[in-house]
């Protein structure tokens, strides 16, 4: 024996000096999902391009993404908690959901060096629904939380036509402002308040951080759902949240958070261009 210990060498990668990369900002990050969707959606295009999570706290923020905006191989940031909101400020230019939901959740860098912001959280959001097999058009719709996610979810919910969408959010400055968004594009749909309106809805939704840790009390009080309502959550880690154990527990059909991302995946795919990139790279080596 030569006294030293054994080392169990790591799986090679194949991430080299042509790698492109990106990166998901949070606080936390342990929870995110999309590391491991968009690499293997990395793979299986062909693309030799890496996403890394980026642990940073809301007070570093512009630093990091600053400098991140400086790194010449990286092509595109995603936005989680809590962040959505202030990311915004560091793109030259956005679209109209960024516009509309005043978040972003998806940056990517463009070929002059310009930012453009978009954000594909509540097109994802509508389509899990859809895929899952609740169509928001016609229902009426109480949202819980009106941050980055919440926004994003608001325009997409009414935009797909729901009936009446109630907002609500402790923090009246950002429920303000939604909501002066929100009556502007979609005047008679909206109503506001600072605690959930949880009867008579066909779709109760969390988009808060509660939930995210073990300790964290419940975004509204299942006891006063209707029958019949659906209840979702848009938190991804852990699945099953405090808050479906509880509804499902009361015979609620519930919605996972996770189906928001999965439904992103081809928005993300189109938006970082991804199919262009596999074609350049492919067409390089060969």
């Amino acid at each position: 024996m030569t006294g030293r210990a054994e080392v169990n060498p790591l799986p090679a990668t194949d991430i080299s000096g042509t790698t492109r990369l990106y990166a998901v900002l949070g606080d936390p990050v342990a929870q995110v999902r999309a590391p491991a969707l968009l690499n293997s959606l990395f793979t299986c295009l062909g693309v030799d391009a890496v996403l890394v999570p980026v642990h940073v706290q809301p007070c570093h923020l512009g630093e990091v993404v600053r400098g991140l905006q400086r790194v010449g191989n990286l092509d595109g940031m995603l936005v989680t908690v809590p962040h959505k909101i202030e990311a915004r400020a560091f793109a030259d230019a956005v679209s109209p959901a960024v516009t509309l939901s005043g978040s972003t959740n998806a940056l990517r860098r463009e070929p002059d060096g310009r930012w453009f912001a978009d954000n594909f959280d509540g097109a994802g959001f509508v389509l899990g629904l859809r895929a899952n097999g609740f169509d928001p058009a016609g229902k009426r719709v109480s949202l819980v939380g009106a941050g980055g996610a919440g926004g994003a979810i608001a325009a997409a919910l009414l935009e797909a036509g729901v009936d009446h969408l109630a907002v609500c959010d402790r923090d009246e400055v950002i429920l303000a402002a939604l909501g002066s968004r929100m009556h502007a594009a979609y005047p008679n749909r909206v109503s506001l308040g600072t605690q959930p309106r949880l009867a008579a809805m066909d779709l109760v939704v969390n988009a808060t951080p509660l939930g995210l840790r073990a300790d964290d009390a419940l975004p509204l009080d299942v006891m006063a759902l209707s029958a019949g309502t659906v209840v979702a959550d848009i938190i991804m880690k852990p699945r099953e949240t405090a808050l479906l154990r509880a509804a499902a527990a009361r015979g609620h059909v519930v919605h996972h958070g996770e189906h928001m991302l999965t439904h992103q995946l081809d928005l993300y795919r189109e938006f970082f261009r991804l199919d262009e990139a596999a074609r350049s790279q492919n067409g390089a080596v060969q």
